[in-house]
């Protein structure tokens, strides 16, 4: 656990430099000022993969409309997929709920795994 801003940023750059498969980021994907996980997550990513996170923020939608002000973003660094959720325990729930569906596809794939012909 890192305090917002820098140390987000710090913490990202030594896990991926520290080869895990996956970082779960919670919180500071709002609209405030001191909302910066996004941008510090960017930083490192070497692409985006807007779907995933386009999808978390959708789960939450039913349930909470402001959902769709989140900014968090999902991509891949390296070999380490990097996933941003809400703050909110209801918005992780969601997020997680989401991840359970892709998760060992993704991470089979940034793995260098080719789909079945």
């Amino acid at each position: 656990m890192v305090a917002d801003g820098n140390p987000v940023g710090e913490a990202l750059h030594d896990a991926v430099n520290a080869g895990v498969d996956v970082i779960i980021t919670s919180g500071g994907t709002g609209i405030s000022p001191t909302d910066t996980t996004p941008e510090h997550t960017v930083a490192v990513l070497d692409y985006v993969i807007p779907g995933l996170a386009d999808a978390i923020r959708r789960s939450g939608l039913p349930k909470v409309p402001t959902s769709v002000l989140s900014r968090g973003v999902c991509g891949v660094a390296g070999r380490t997929l990097i996933i941003n959720l809400p703050g909110s325990p209801g918005g992780v729930r969601d997020g997680l709920g989401v991840l359970a569906d892709v998760l060992d596809h993704a991470l089979e794939q940034i793995a260098g795994g080719d789909h079945p012909r």
